[in-house]
């Protein structure tokens, strides 16, 4: 676990004439940043009426990059590093999940939120709603399992995963998948919606999409019982 993750991009020092700019400029930043009438505060925003994204792409894969870091240290092995990703993702999952019903009930029916029991529409609302509230864009698909044997199994596959995008694994650790962490925001949500399962990442690259990734989902003996007692999926 000595080798240490890196991100695909990289952050240069400014030039020394840039430097001073920016240092002569300091002041009137900080005062542009206060808080004005016509511009309040980020606590006093309205938490409903967010249209578009709150952090940009490359900040997001940064903070992420940082959070393997963090991770690398504290494990021993690659099960260890996915294991910890998914736990970090699970808290994630649980507390947007909260953020997107609400927002979604409130622009739809805020005088009865509903809330779906089944679970097909369930699975198709998180690879969709869900899926773009927390990364910008649906997933590419959701399927189930044709074995007889794995009914119980559901995936959801992204061609273009954002988090993995941003990061460079090294050779001796080829098996890992960052996306853990993504599984486990995927697992949060689902526990929180009354469906608990096992989720996990798997990497399947293609020739035109080398980071594809599927989200694998078992779903818990208890949510087949109750989908068979309602008629099923």
């Amino acid at each position: 676990m000595a080798t240490p993750f890196s991100a695909t991009y990289s952050l240069q020092p400014p030039p020394a004439s840039a430097a001073m700019s920016a240092a002569s400029k300091e002041g009137s930043r900080r005062s542009s940043l206060a808080p004005t009438a016509s511009v309040p505060d980020v606590l006093d925003r309205p938490r409903d009426k967010t249209r578009s994204v709150d952090v940009s792409r490359s900040a997001l894969q940064y903070l992420f990059a940082e959070m393997v870091s963090y991770t690398q240290g504290r494990v021993s092995g690659i099960s260890d590093f996915e294991r910890l990703l998914s736990t970090m993702g699970r808290r994630v999952g649980v507390r947007f999940l909260a953020m997107t019903a609400h927002r979604t009930q409130l622009a739809s029916n805020p005088k009865k939120p509903q809330r779906e029991t089944r679970l097909l529409k369930t699975l198709l609302w998180l690879q969709s709603t869900f899926w773009k509230a927390v990364f910008g864009a649906q997933a590419d698909s959701l399927e189930r399992s044709t074995e007889s044997d794995r009914s119980d199994e559901y995936m959801i596959s992204t061609n273009t995963p954002l988090l993995s995008q941003g990061l460079s694994v090294p050779k001796e650790m080829e098996q890992l998948s960052v996306e853990a962490f993504t599984a486990g925001i995927m697992e949060g949500a689902l526990d929180a919606l009354g469906f608990p399962a096992r989720v996990t990442a798997h990497s399947v690259p293609t020739e035109a999409y080398p980071y594809r990734t599927t989200i694998l989902i078992k779903l818990d003996a208890s949510v087949m019982e109750r989908e068979a007692a309602l008629g099923g999926p």
